[in-house]
Formats: C-alpha cells, structure tokens, sequence
C-alpha cells in the first residue's frame, strides 16, 4: 500500500516541477526583450550556444554508443550485470544532456529580458533572472525523479506482470547502476563546457581588459559573444547535467543501503516483516525528495528585493526563499520518516521519532552551513575578499599568493562539516551503537539519507547558481548595447551576486558530492555482492548433482536442486601455516570441482564449515558489509587498498591538471586571435567596425570538444583497470582516496577562483582606484587565473568522484570475477 502512495506522491511532485518549471520558462517569454540590438546580441548567443551543444551531443553520443556496447556484451554475454544497465546507461546520459540543454535554451531567451527589466528596477531584474534559473532548478528536480519513479515501477511491478521477478535488493542494485550514464555526461558537460568557457573568458579579459584598457563585455571586444556563450553552455548546462547526477545518485544509493540496511531480522519490531522494512526504507529518500519539490516551489515565491544594490541585502533576498523552504524540508522529513521508517528497537528518539529523520535533518544543515561558509570565503561584503582585493595594489603576484592561500585556508570548516554531518547521520540512525556490528548498515544508511537531505531543496538552491549567468550574460548585453548607466550598475550588482552564488552552488555540489561518495562507497559493497550471486549463476550451469563445489581460490557454491548459494572463505585465524592444504589443493582451474566432505562437511544451520580450522564459510547472501571487509582485507595495511589511495589522490590532480592545461592551450589561440582582430582592424577599438565574433566562438568549440575526451576518460576507465590488478580491495582505496583528495581540491579551487572573481568585482566598483588602474589591471589576472579553477577543474571533480564511484558499482561483477586477485595471480 505505502508503495502505491510514494510513487504517486513522487511521481506526482515531479510532474508538478516540470509544470512549474513550463510556467515560469513563458513568464520568462512575454517579457520584454528589449532593443533590436538586445535582441542581435541575445541571438548571437543563443546561436553560439546551441552550436556548441549540438558539437558536443555528437562527440558525447559517439562515447555513449561505444560504452553501451561494451556493457551489453557484459550483460548479455557474460552476466556480469543486470541486463537493464546497458538501457538505463543511455537513457540516464539523455536524460542529463537534455537538462542541460533546458536550462541553457532558458539562459539564453533570459539574458536580453533580465537587462530589459533591470531598465524598470532591481526587483524586476532579480525576478526574472532567478526565476530563469528557477526553470533549471525544477526541470533538473522533475527529470531526476521522474527517471526514478519510472524504472522503480518497470523494475518492481512491471517485470513481475511479465514473469521477471526481481529481489528489492536486485533492483536497488540495478537501479543504483543507472546513475553511470548521468556521470558520464554530466562530466563531458562540465569539462568541455569549463574549457570554453574560460578560453574565451581569459582571451576577453587579459586582452581587452589588461592590453586595450576596454570595459567589460565592450562590443570592441571580439571575444566578448564567446564569453557569454561559454557561461551558458559551462555555468548552466554543465551545472544542470551535474546536479542532476548527483540528485539521481544519492537518491539511488541511499534506496540501496536502506535494502541493505533492513536485512537483519533480529532488528525488525515485532509484526514487520524484512521486506517491507526494506522497501518503506528503499521509498523514503523517493518521498523525501517528492516533497522537497513542492517545498521548493513554495520558496521560489518568497524571493524579492527593494532598489538597494548591496550584496548583503541581495544575498537575504535569495536566503528567505532557501531558509524557507529548508524550514518545511525539517517538518517534512520528521513526518515522512514517522510514516514509513520502521520503529526499530534502540534508534529512536524518544521512543517517538526515527533517527534517520534527524539523519536528514543534518544532511540539510550540512549543505546550509557549507553554502554560509561559502559566502563568506568569496563575497566582496566579507574581509576576506576585501583584504585579497588590497593585495592588488601591489601586483599580481601577490594577488594570487594571497588567492591561493586563502583558498587553501577555505577547506577546513567544509572538510570539517561534512566529516561532523557523516558522523552525526551514522550516529542518529543507528541510535549510538556505534561499536554495535548488527547497527552498521543502519548507521551507513544515515549516511545516505542524509545525502539526500542535503539536496532535498535543489529546486530552489540550483536556481540561485543558474541564476549567477543569466545576470552575467544580462550585464554584458546591457553593455554592449549601449544602455544607461543605471542599468548597468543593477546588472552589475546582481552579476557580483551571481558571483558569490555560484561559489555557493559548487560548495554545495561539492558537499553533496561528498557525502553522495560516502554513500556510493558504502553501495558498491552491495555491488559486490551482486557480483558473486552472478558468478555462481554462471558456474552453476556446469554442475549437475548437489552438493559443495570451489569455484575459486577463497569462493564456493552450494548446489541443492534448483536453489544455489554462493560461499567466501574467510581469511583463517589459525596459526598453523599447513590448516588450509587441503582446501588449497583443490585445483579449479577446469572449472568447479566437488568438495570432499573431509575438507569441508556440512553442519546442522546449513553453514559449510572447514575441518581443519572449524571456522564456517560465510554465504554472500548474509554476509554483512564488515564480512567483505575482512574477506578483502579493506585495512590500510592491505597494500592493495594503500596502492588504490594513492592512485586515487594522483587521479584528482592529475585530471586538474589536465583540464587546466586545456584551458591554457584554448585560451592562448583565443587570445592570438582577439590580438589579431584588433592589430588588423584599428577601426574595431573606435567602433567604426564591427569585430568577427563567431571566429573566437569557433576556435573555443573546436578546442573544447578536443580536449574534453582524454580527461573525462579518467573516469571511466581507472577503476576498471585498478579493479583488474588489485582486485575490490584497490578500488575500496581508489574510491577513498579520490574522495578525500577530490574534496579538498575541488574546495581549495572553487572558492579561490570566486574569490579572485569577486576581489576584482569589488574594485570595478570603485574601490582601489577603480576600473582601469593598476589595481584594477592585477585584479584581471588573479581573475583569469582562477577562472579554471573555479569554472572547470574545480566543479568537475565532484562529478570525477561520483563517476568513479557509479563505474566501480557497474563493473563489480568484473572485478569480483576476472581480477588478478580473484584468479589468485596477485
């Protein structure tokens, strides 16, 4: 019955998103566009940005049709994974790609209109800008859950109808394994979209800035149309692609550790049965979700300003619709966790309340937090950045020391956070036992709920990051148009605004990120699980009397009729170097071979058990997630884990490098070009020509769409090839490492680039001699040096991390089969 009503409440919430999301988008439309020439300049855009997707679709598109090869041939030609994954891989990149093509094609129509009405007030300019970026936030939200709720019914009802029944923990597992293709995508979107964005964005400023002395967004400028075409294909549509992915995955992982977490039955209250514990469990990030939409929507009407410009009065514009709609998120989640969380002895509150809804409550608090901290690191109303901006009256050199450090000082509080949050969700869903193992799943579920939490209001909170280029792209047609001055110091004030925003969003796409990882760790345990149930489906096929077969060096199968039940031999405890001989000399290597009772007899419980050391081998079945720790040693003492960990902390720095050396080369043929416009044609700094501003769009596309492959394949393929020669233990490290490193990095980059951005704000403002000193000038370079911080490499390792993660869960069934490690070779 509970499963009926979530799904029509989820599926329900979602429509309602993209209705909502539909409204304002035609809002958007009837408003004025402004001058013929704001209209010029928006379609130049527009056709710039749809250029560029539609280069980056086909590129992407060629990559997706090889990888779902490859998984249909795993699927269907070894059974390594659940049929559906190859489907879902396709469907889940689609349905991220079309996010982001949404939310630009909204950008773009919304840039010229959000300059028009800032002709009128303040007011009228934030309304349109951020219910713009409303249409992202709730098509983003709509899509996700849609997706969901779509596959949860095929999956849960539909295969049954059609005489395909599928275990809750079959499906959470298939349905985890969908996340894949929205990781993929949304990394092609934010790497290639980061390279173009900030090739343009450093030819534009250090060349018409800091050489011609021009103003922003000058229509002298050639490189000006490119700059506001790369924030709408990097800023909005990488931006859509990756928070869809990670809303997608910590819904998905947290419904998988909820299964997981509910498979004890000496934990169920009297009168609950284990399965519909695991599927109230599995439903609840769903419902959290459904709800938190329509509370989103709720908030978004909250938003308003007076005619004041400050930053501080804008930023309580936007936080009384967020606080708002959090504020409800905390009544929700206490009501919905009463409704379908399981009054499981010792974890409630009270005798009252689940403390998983407290877990969500601080997930959300979490992300809240994060977002304040943000703020404060790079608004150009805090000390921070204002003591950075003084830096640049002597030189850029210790501008961006200065830039540098204080990014680095920004990491602690997040880090700090987050590590607070994991322990508090863990400790609040499994009522304290931290040192209880029957508690653990229930603890990690926390976890994961609380991922979940964190994005339950990113209806709203997104909008407030798409929002950032719609006024950064309405400044710079208010520029290039020639409006009064009026309008121009409003789009100023809301582009500073969508410069502390966007900070915002990535810290809290970072956050999410984070705890989605922790999550998604904890998932690919389960993942591994699958692995073994599967291997034992294939090799069973090659055995036709019951009984106890080895199929590999530690990994056994049962055999009773039609009913097959996968073994692990666990590490022995015993001190005699000669107790496993006898296993050890069963050779398996033509295939599974009967194991002779004196080796291994069969006790009353059904558990095999070694004679020789008497201790049982442990099915798969029951296992719990501590269970495959000791089997593949998760310790740091493991040297494959070690191994993994570093691998993992080099790919993070080694993606950033990557990403930022391609911007390096995209800029410098941008800047080339931009120097020969204007060397060629003298007339373009008069404005007695007309620069060719699809030449610089051009070289930005061709070099985006270059460079973007080789990086975004980090994470597709490192772990599969660590899992291949080390085994699940080196992806256990892989994924920890790239976790702990990523987040720090990603941090450090973000919120250093935001606070160049703004420190440079804060002087164009007046400040320091204002713009055109030599203040100003040392500020542009801080700026363009933090562009790809906080524009591509930064923001694009969330999703490296999330992608590692959702490929780890994919390929399990590999690795637990075909491993080095598996086949006893390392």
């Amino acid at each position: 019955m509970n499963a009926g009503i979530v799904w029509l409440v989820c599926f329900a919430s979602a429509i309602a998103a993209l209705v909502w999301a539909r409204r304002f988008y035609t809002a958007m439309m009837e408003a004025d566009e402004g001058t013929d020439l704001m209209r010029e300049i928006a379609e130049s855009v527009r056709q710039g940005a749809d250029a560029y997707l539609k280069q980056q679709y086909r590129w992407v598109t060629i990559v997706f049709i090889v990888v779902a090869a490859l998984l249909s041939v795993a699927a269907y030609g070894f059974g390594l994974q659940s049929g559906f994954v190859p489907i879902a891989f396709v469907t889940g990149g689609f349905f991220s790609g079309l996010c982001g093509w949404f939310g630009m094609k909204t950008a773009t129509q919304a840039s010229s209109r959000t300059a028009a009405a800032a002709r009128h007030s303040l007011d009228q300019g934030l309304q349109i800008a951020f219910r713009s970026g409303a249409v992202m936030g709730l098509t983003v939200v709509g899509m996700g859950l849609i997706y969901i709720t779509v596959w949860f019914a095929i999956l849960y009802w539909i295969c049954p109808m059609l005489g395909h029944p599928l275990s809750l923990q079959q499906i959470s597992i298939a349905m985890l394994s969908f996340g894949m293709g929205a990781s993929a995508q949304a990394l092609f979107a934010r790497v290639g979209g980061g390279i173009f964005t900030k090739a343009a964005d450093v030819g534009a400023d250090l060349v018409g800035k800091v050489e011609s002395d021009m103003r922003e967004d000058s229509p002298q400028n050639p490189a000006t149309i490119a700059d506001n075409v790369g924030d709408n294909v990097g800023d909005v549509a990488g931006m859509g692609a990756d928070l869809y992915e990670s809303y997608c995955g910590s819904i998905l992982a947290a419904s998988a550790l909820g299964v997981a977490a509910m498979s004890n039955p000496a934990l169920m209250p009297e009168g609950v049965s284990v399965e519909s514990a695991q599927l109230d469990a599995m439903l609840l990030p769903m419902a959290i979700s459904g709800v938190g939409i329509l509370l989103s929507i709720a908030g978004i009407y909250r938003v308003r300003t007076g005619e004041n410009t400050s930053q501080t009065q804008l930023l309580h514009a936007l936080a009384r619709g967020i606080n708002f709609s959090a504020a409800l998120v905390v009544v929700a989640a206490v009501l919905v966790s009463l409704w379908l969380m399981p009054r499981i002895p010792g974890t409630m509150l009270w005798g009252v309340l689940p403390g998983v809804a407290v877990s969500i409550i601080v997930g959300l608090g979490a992300g809240w937090l994060i977002g304040k901290w943000t703020e404060y690191a790079t608004s150009d109303e805090e000390q921070p950045t204002r003591k950075l901006a003084e830096q640049a009256e002597t030189g850029p050199a210790t501008l961006i020391i200065c830039g540098i450090a204080d990014g680095m000082m920004s990491v602690w509080v997040p880090v700090i956070i987050v590590c607070a949050a994991t322990l508090a969700a863990y400790g609040f869903a499994c009522g304290g036992h931290f040192n209880n193992f029957q508690y653990f799943p229930l603890g990690l579920y926390g976890v994961g709920i609380a991922a979940v939490g964190m994005l339950s209001t990113l209806g709203i909170t997104l909008a407030t990051d798409a929002y950032g280029p719609i006024a950064d792209n309405a400044g710079g047609n208010a520029e290039m148009a020639g409006l009064e001055e009026t309008v121009r110091q409003r789009t100023d004030a809301l582009d500073s605004l969508g410069n502390t925003t966007a900070a915002t969003g990535k810290g809290f796409a970072i956050g999410s990120a984070a705890l989605t990882a922790l999550a998604l760790l904890a998932a690919y345990v389960e993942g591994v699980r699958d692995g073994f149930d599967r291997w034992a489906t294939a090799e069973v096929v090659q055995i036709d009397e019951d009984g106890l077969y080895k199929i590999a060096p530690s990994f056994a199968l049962e055999k009773a009729g039609e009913e097959v039940t996968p073994f692990l031999l666990m590490p022995t405890t015993s001190l005699d170097p000669t107790s496993l001989d006898g296993w050890n000399a069963i050779d398996t290597s033509a295939g599974p071979v009967r194991i002779d009772a004196a080796v291994v007899s069969q006790i009353e419980n059904g558990a095999p058990l070694l004679a020789s050391t008497q201790e049982n081998l442990i099915s798969t079945r029951t296992a719990t997630i501590r269970d495959f720790m000791r089997y593949y040693d998760g310790s740091l003492m493991n040297p494959r884990v070690l191994v993994g960990m570093f691998m993992g902390a080099m790919a993070t720095f080694l993606f950033c490098a990557m990403t930022m050396k391609a911007v390096g080369r995209a800029a410098q043929g941008m800047v080339l070009e931009v120097r020969r416009q204007l060397k060629e044609n003298p007339g373009i700094k008069t404005g007695e020509v007309k620069p060719d501003y699809q030449r610089p769009v051009a070289i930005s596309t061709k070099a985006a769409q270059r460079e973007m492959v080789l990086p975004s394949l980090i994470g597709l393929l490192l772990p599969i090839a660590i899992g291949l020669v080390l085994g699940v233990g080196g992806v256990i490290g892989l994924l920890a490492g790239c976790l702990t490193s990523g987040f720090c990095l990603a941090i450090f980059m973000s919120n250093a680039g935001g606070s160049w951005d703004n420190a440079k704000k804060y002087i164009e403002s007046g400040a320091h001699g204002g713009k055109g000193s030599e203040a100003h000038k040392a500020a542009v370079v801080g700026d363009t040096v933090g562009d790809p911080f906080k524009d591509t490499s930064g923001p694009s390792l969330n999703i490296l991390i999330k992608l590692m993660s959702m490929v780890s869960v994919v390929v399990a069934g590999l690795v637990v089969r075909f491993s080095l490690v598996a086949m006893g070779i390392l």
